[in-house]
C-alpha cells in the first residue's frame, strides 16, 4: 500500500510516500526557516500562507521522487492535530480534496503520536517501550504498548524543552532555530562554566514531570549567580552549560522511568531528538543493557514520512476518517499531567 502523507502542523510543508509502513519512497520537506528567521520564531499567519502557496508543488514533488503518479496512491494521510490551526487546515483541506478526487481512503493523524512512531520506521522496537517526545511544543515521557496505545507518565508543566532552547537563543541573539544553534555552539564551550540549577519537582504522584521555566530564567536573568568566576562569559560557554543542564534534567527522569517501569527499550522522537548530547546520553544506556532507538535526523523534524508510516498501521487495522473531521490546535491526551 502506497500512503501519501502530508504534514503542515507548523512551519514545515512536507509530503512523503511510504510503502507498507516501512519503505520511504520519498520525503520532501519545504522548510520556512529562512523566512521566519528575522522574527526569531514562527509567525503563524506567514506559515499558513506559505503552506497554501507551496503544498501542491510539494505533493507533486513527493510523487515524482517516488517515481509514482497520483494513480498509484492507495490512501492519503494528513496531520490534523496538534499545531498551528491555520497551518493544519491548509494540509487537511488539501488532503481531503486529494483523497476525494482519487476516491481512496483518507485518514487524519495525531502529530505527537507520529513523532513517537518515527523511529519505528527505521529501527523497529518490540512493544512495550519507554517513549520520549522532545520538541518545541512538547516534552513527554510515556509508556508505549502499541502504535495507538500510549500512557503518559510525565510531561512538562510549563515550557517544552525545545521552547526553552529557542527562548535562550533568542535572548542572547545566538540565531534561529535555537536548538540547532545552541547544539552547535556547545561543542566549543565549557559545560561547567555556569552551574545552572535543574528543577526538582516534588509533587506527589508526578515523579517524571519536568519544568524548564526556572532554568530558562536562570540562564537569561541570573547568569552571574551561577558563573564559575573564571570562565569566559561567551556564547559557547553559555550554550554548553545550558544544554548540559537541560539534557541532564531530562535524562534523570528517563532513567527513573526506566527503573520504575522495568522497561528495557526506549525510543525518542521530535526535533530535540536530533540534539547531539541527548543522542549520546541515550546511546550510553545501551551499555547498561537497554535497547535504544531514535530516528535519523531527517525524521526528527516535522515530516510527511512519519505521518504516512503511522497511517499505514491504522489503515491496516481498518481505521478510516470521515471528511467532516476538522483540525485541532491541542490534544487532551497529552495535557500536562498536573492538570
Amino acid at each position: 500500500m502506497n500512503v501519501l502523507g502530508i504534514e503542515t502542523s507548523c512551519d514545515e510543508c512536507s509530503a512523503a510516500v511510504v510503502r507498507d509502513g516501512r519503505e520511504i519512497l520519498s520525503n520532501v520537506v519545504a522548510t520556512q526557516i529562512e523566512l521566519h528567521k528575522p522574527y526569531a520564531g514562527v509567525v503563524p499567519e506567514l506559515a499558513s500562507r506559505l503552506h497554501t502557496e507551496w503544498i501542491a508543488q510539494v505533493v507533486q514533488s513527493a510523487l515524482q521522487k517516488a517515481e509514482l503518479t497520483s494513480a498509484d496512491v492507495d490512501a492519503v494521510a494528513v496531520t490534523n492535530r496538534p499545531g498551528l490551526l491555520g497551518s493544519l487546515l491548509v494540509g487537511l483541506n488539501f488532503a481531503k480534496g486529494y483523497a476525494a478526487t482519487l476516491d481512496v481512503p483518507f485518514i487524519t493523524i495525531d502529530h505527537i503520536r507520529a513523532h513517537l512512531f518515527a523511529s519505528q520506521v527505521e529501527k523497529p522496537l518490540e512493544y512495550p517501550y519507554l517513549g520520549l517526545l522532545v520538541s518545541g511544543g512538547h516534552t513527554v515521557i510515556c509508556r508505549v504498548d502499541g502504535y495507538d496505545q500510549i500512557e503518559v507518565l510525565g510531561t512538562t508543566i510549563d515550557d517544552a524543552i525545545g521552547e526553552a532552547f529557542d527562548k535562550v537563543a533568542k535572548h542572547y541573539d545566538l540565531g534561529y532555530p535555537g536548538g540547532v544553534v545552541i547544539d552547535r555552539l556547545s561543542k566549543n564551550g565549557n559545560p561547567q562554566a555556569f552551574l545552572f540549577p535543574g528543577s526538582a519537582l516534588n509533587k506527589e504522584g508526578h515523579p517524571y514531570d519536568i519544568s524548564y521555566s526556572g532554568l530558562k530564567t536562570a540562564v537569561i536573568n541570573q547568569l552571574d549567580k551561577f558563573w564559575d568566576g573564571e570562565s569566559e562569559k561567551s556564547p559557547e560557554n553559555i550554550a554548553a552549560s545550558f544544554q548540559r543542564t537541560a539534557i541532564g534534567m531530562l535524562m534523570r527522569r528517563v532513567r527513573l522511568a526506566l527503573e520504575d517501569t522495568g522497561l528495557k527499550r526506549i525510543s525518542a522522537g521530535g526535533g530535540v531528538a536530533a540534539n547531539s548530547l541527548l543522542r549520546s546520553e541515550l546511546s550510553a544506556l545501551e551499555k547498561s543493557g537497554y535497547e535504544v532507538s531514535f530516528p535519523s535526523l531527517k525524521l526528527c523534524t516535522d515530516n510527511g514520512a512519519m505521518i504516512a508510516a503511522l497511517a499505514y498501521s491504522y489503515l491496516h487495522d481498518g481505521y478510516r476518517s470521515d471528511f467532516s473531521e476538522s483540525a485541532s490546535a491541542r490534544v487532551s491526551a497529552f495535557k500536562k499531567s498536573y492538570l
